[in-house]
């Protein structure tokens, strides 16, 4: 009797599927056979989503901040983002829930804390003491706008100017303003009848505090006494001011201008500046005024014990230098470096070995935020080197346009990739260490390697160690290295099927075990790669031309091109030789005048020197075909074990056998599926229809115009068609003529329904939602391998889904994934020896899947993920055993099937911005979560979901996201984080002198309490500013710790099973707040105990 299998009947019901199709389950099987009942240990309770880390470069960044003590940078974003960095694999990242840009940030130094100033009128104090920061305190400004803000070192008042030239005073400990404010037409002369402008600066004197200087932008800067609350003096020049810097001693202040002057003054001199700078300016006879120059946006003044200050200035520029590179000058002494910079400053910090402003500064370092780059600038080395930056900043270095990522690789792979990657390193950084480098690294509970690789626009693929949440760059390649560059625009007849990024990547297939690399790029061609840590010189590049464009009942296509029995055509063993079915490209035009048999791009002809790491093995391009560019490449993979790779695009499918360097296939979408092709089509004219081709959207219905063909991947195109479903339905004449191969997989199983035993097989997928079998015959392996054909030919075998097919995998009767066959990674470069030789002879392709080893009458399962569902096949019988209709409303944009908990699920991330995962094979749906619509085309381009519940998508052109789906992993993510803050010592205050305390000299205290407090200075108007408390105070802790005693009791209602363990948990949470409270009380009588007793009492 056959068993009746209920749970697939009940996850048949959850997944909302068709009924039709599910009343016919249980009679799937043949009635000699059984489905076997394959435990499932993973439940909805492994699944959590958040993210854990951000990597690479601050986007649009904005605001710049350090701590000079804890040794602590911050960078602020104009989409409000924060980020902090410490010493390299110390980085955090925050968010302002509104978005707004943050215009400044000030530390308060040593303390652990940080006041941002955002663009929306709002200041936020952070807390840093805890390894996620969190928001002490906001207060919002209602009838002001914020313009800067100044935080004295040591001090709990923060001055804050305003757009109306005002300035205000909080209390960063309460987050309330005082009383105190400074009105613009109390500080400007009273005869002055225009308004002075924004407050551009605000600083107090180094050696009095009681003296604060305000720069207005009009070019007005007022001392102000805060005592006797009126101006002691007031400086007028007639140029706007962008900044202004004090020299430590408080007697002089630098100013910069908007015509690129200086103006220095002495504190008790207003009438007229003691010297007047223009640094780019050209000196013009006749003791005129130099030429105006562009505006010096910020400058600092240091000073050094044993020497010269120094003037550090960002801008200023004379007029006629156009074209010339932003740049940062530092003078010192008489010397005047100009230091060229890549990006256009944002801002600029001098890190100086004192917090104290009225001591030397002693500056060591200039760190300079650019639009894309961050730099530090060595000031203690002659001509000023930069030093290595050690942070994974350079992710963007060009566009990212494509992303994969693999957790759990071979433990021998970073340290090879390291070892190549090592050569490539840049010479003429800085010999010192990098100088920020507080906080302290988290404790890594993830021990297993994990690798990012990036595509690029220009065609270079990046290998980045991502073990244990930190980011380093491995190795990088430049697939361009075998192309021709065109030497000027004339001469760039071939590469017109995008206008600009030629050699741009689109896809990406890696083989981690036997390290073979293979890359589809823009201009439809493919790159296989060999990994070698011996140097090579290529003497010619082995290359291959592939003519892949079928017309439907095309009459006129040669035979020679597609023999109709699939015959395998004989391929040369040697490499350098081009076979016959290559197309080499003798004309680049037919006979009626247009392109043809040229393909996109030039392979260079002269001799190759390839460095240690991955080694071209051979180059494949699509050729024009009537005028007709070829397509870009929708898919494509690559078996070391087989010594095969395969392509495809909206014309069809090329496999070439890259040992041979042979085509062994080369069909159109449509002859695959020879006589069972279950639609009826058209011919079409190739002029006709010209497909448009840009990343994902050439396979969607019409979903990029025409004229967007041209766009290379990296263009964002925030595309509307991505709200839409690309429905499979096959109406369209247009698109059945244009279907796609969308998804190729590799593997050893059952071809047909009557195989007995499984065979090397190709499974090809398409955007019209099929899946066909192509059967692999390969030769023994040894010099076999090499002189006898790969024979491949269709089985016949076709499934069917809705929506493109995205991925395939294949368990086995256990439901163990069982990964493509591979060849283990050997140094091939090095000659074998006589015994390896007869060895390798003998030696059959290595196939680790647990295929080989099984009995015939074990079956196998096919996991296929398409736009729309989810099919489990059972092989070889080939009937449907689990289905799920993953999204009805939207589309999947990637699938994964991955390895989690020592086992494995589907995990799909859909255009809605759903994240969900589905236990197999039964494809019961563990979790589903709403958590980023889809917003532009990086985002689909760039998600990836790999093993043990990791994923990471490009969430700005600079930076990767990475985020878990594993509980496990989220529960140990607050131990992996890295310490921000790190408890240091606060340098002693420079020591005043016998004479300087004798005589009143050295620097003037003020007692701010006394002054701002509410009993002298009164309250501040409410409708001034409205305080919003944060969630990470104390009581933000408490609500935390009674919202997880809540979360725990709803918990234990639904899970009664895991009752006991949730009430211990509960029970020390509270033990240990009470403990808290308890210790709290025990310190506060200690202390009331000794307050009274001398130092030798105790």
């Amino acid at each position: 009797m056959r068993k009746f299998n209920i749970r697939k009947v009940l996850d048949g019901l959850t997944a909302g599927s068709s009924s039709a199709s599910q009343q016919q389950q249980p009679q799937q099987h043949p009635p000699g056979s059984r489905e076997p009942e394959i435990q499932e240990t993973l439940q909805s309770e492994h699944f959590q989503l958040c993210k854990t880390v951000r990597h690479g470069f601050p986007y649009q960044p904005s605001a710049l901040a350090f701590d000079p003590v804890q040794k602590i940078l911050a960078v602020g974003t104009q989409t409000g983002a924060l980020r902090l960095f410490g010493r390299p694999g110390v980085e955090c990242y925050c968010q302002h829930d509104s978005g707004a840009a943050v215009i400044q940030l000030q530390f308060l130094i040593n303390e652990g804390a940080l006041v941002s100033a955002l663009a929306d009128d709002t200041l936020h104090l952070w807390n840093l003491r805890q390894k996620r920061p969190a928001i002490l305190h906001s207060l919002k400004f209602c009838r002001e706008r914020v313009t800067f803000c100044h935080l004295p070192f040591q001090s709990k008042w923060l001055y804050v100017g305003t757009e109306r030239g005002n300035i205000h005073i909080v209390n960063v400990e309460s987050f309330t303003l005082s009383g105190y404010v400074i009105m613009w037409n109390k500080a400007i002369e009273l005869s002055s009848k225009s308004h002075p402008g924004p407050v551009v600066h605000i600083s107090d004197n180094p050696m009095d505090e009681g003296k604060l200087l305000i720069g207005f932008e009009s070019g007005t800067v007022v001392l102000w006494d805060l005592k006797s609350k009126k101006a002691d003096y007031r400086y007028t020049y007639d140029e706007a001011i962008h900044s202004v810097a004090w020299h430590h001693e408080g007697k002089q202040f630098i100013c910069s201008h908007s015509d690129g002057t200086l103006t220095i003054w002495n504190v008790r001199s207003p009438t007229k500046p003691v010297q007047t700078i223009t640094p780019h300016g050209k000196q013009l006879k006749d003791g005129k005024k130099p030429e105006p120059c562009k505006p010096i946006l910020k400058v600092e003044f240091k000073t050094t014990r044993s020497g010269e200050p120094f003037i550090i200035l960002s801008g200023g520029l004379s007029y006629d230098t156009v074209g010339r590179r932003p740049c940062l000058t530092v003078m010192h002494g008489k010397s005047t470096a100009v230091l060229e910079m890549d990006y256009s400053i944002v801002d600029f910090l001098t890190l100086c070995e004192t917090p104290y402003p009225n001591d030397f500064q002693e500056p060591y370092a200039v760190v300079v935020l650019l639009e894309k780059d961050l730099v530090l600038i060595d000031l203690a080395q002659n001509g000023y080197p930069i030093f290595e930056n050690p942070y994974p900043l350079n992710i963007h270095e060009s566009p990212v346009t494509c992303c994969e990522y693999f957790a759990d690789c071979p433990v021998d792979l970073i340290p090879a990739l390291y070892s190549v990657g090592a050569r490539q390193k840049r010479q003429g950084y800085s010999k010192k260490e990098w100088p920020i480098n507080g906080g302290n690294w988290g404790l890594g509970a993830q021990s297993y390697p994990e690798i990012i690789i990036t595509g690029h626009a220009d065609g270079s693929v990046k290998f980045w160690d991502a073990s244990a949440i930190t980011l380093q760059v491995l190795y990088k390649l430049k697939t361009s290295k075998v192309f021709e560059k065109s030497r000027n625009k004339e001469d760039k007849p071939n590469t017109d099927i995008v206008d600009e990024d030629p050699y741009a990547i689109q896809i990406i297939s890696w083989c981690p075990e036997s390290r073979m690399l293979c890359i589809a790029g823009v201009s439809a061609h493919v790159i296989i790669y060999r990994f070698s840590k011996q140097e090579v010189v290529t003497e010619v590049i082995p290359m291959l031309e592939v003519r892949l464009l079928h017309e439907i009942n095309d009459v006129e296509s040669p035979e020679s091109e597609q023999p109709p029995p699939l015959s395998t055509p004989v391929g040369g063993s040697n490499p350098q030789t081009i076979p016959p079915q290559s197309h080499p490209s003798t004309s680049s035009s037919s006979s009626d005048g247009l392109r043809d048999n040229v393909p996109c791009l030039k392979v260079k002809s002269s001799p190759l020197k390839q460095s240690p790491g991955y080694q071209t093995e051979l180059v494949i391009q699509l050729v024009w075909v009537g005028g007709e560019p070829p397509q870009q490449i929708t898919s494509l993979a690559v078996n070391s074990s087989y010594g095969l790779v395969v392509f495809g695009n909206c014309n069809g499918i090329a496999m070439v056998d890259y040992f041979q360097k042979a085509v062994l296939l080369n069909l159109g979408t449509i002859e695959l599926y020879g006589s069972n092709d279950p639609y009826r089509r058209e011919p079409r004219s190739p002029r006709k229809s010209r497909q448009p081709s840009g990343g994902l959207c050439d396979i969607s219905e019409g979903s990029v115009v025409p004229e967007d063909r041209c766009k290379s991947p990296t263009s964002d195109v925030k595309d509307n068609s991505f709200s839409r479903s690309r429905s499979s339905s096959v109406t369209s004449i247009d698109k059945e003529s244009r279907e796609a191969i969308s998804a190729l997989h590799f593997c050893e199983t059952f071809t047909r329904k009557a195989d007995s035993s499984p065979s090397p097989c190709l499974w090809v997928g398409t955007t019209l939602g099929t899946v066909l079998v192509i059967a692999l015959n390969l030769p023994p392996g040894g010099e076999q391998r090499l002189l006898q054909p790969v024979i491949v030919s269709p089985s016949g075998t076709i499934l069917r889904l809705k929506g493109a097919i995205l991925r395939m995998a294949f368990l086995d009767t256990t439901g163990c994934l069982m990964p493509p066959a591979y060849e283990p990674w050997k140094e091939h470069n090095v000659p074998e020896e006589k015994d390896e030789k007869e060895k390798s002879k003998k030696k059959r392709p290595v196939s680790v899947s647990p295929s080989s080893s099984q009995e015939i009458s074990e079956n196998q399962y096919a996991v296929i993920c398409s736009e729309k569902q989810a099919k489990v096949i059972s092989l070889p019988t080939q009937n449907c055993a689990y289905k799920q209709n993953i999204t009805e409303t939207s589309f999947v944009l990637r699938g994964d099937i991955v390895a989690l908990s020592n086992s494995i699920c589907l995990a799909c991330f859909c255009a809605n911005g759903h994240i969900m995962t589905f236990s197999l094979p039964s494809l019961r749906p563990l979790l589903d979560v709403y958590y980023l619509p889809l917003t532009n085309m990086r985002i689909a381009r760039t998600f990836c979901f790999t093993n043990n519940g990791q994923a990471l998508y490009l969430v700005s052109p600079t930076e990767i996201q990475r985020l878990t789906y594993s509980q496990e992993t989220c529960e140990n993510l607050q131990e992996m984080l890295g310490e921000l803050f790190t408890p240091v010592e606060t340098p002693e205050a420079p020591n005043r002198g016998f004479f300087k305390g004798l005589f009143g000299g050295g620097a003037q205290s003020l007692d701010r309490e006394e002054l701002f407090g509410e009993s002298s200075s009164g309250k501040a108007s409410r409708s001034l500013a409205q305080h919003i408390p944060g969630p990470g105070g104390i009581e933000g802790v408490k609500g935390a710790a009674s919202g997880v005693v809540g979360e725990l009791a709803r918990a234990r209602l639904a899970l009664d099973e895991r009752g006991q363990k949730l009430g211990d948990l509960e029970e020390r949470t509270a033990a240990m707040l009470s403990s808290a409270d308890a210790f709290s009380k025990h310190a506060h009588e200690m202390m009331l105990k000794y307050k009274d007793k001398k130092w030798y009492q105790f």
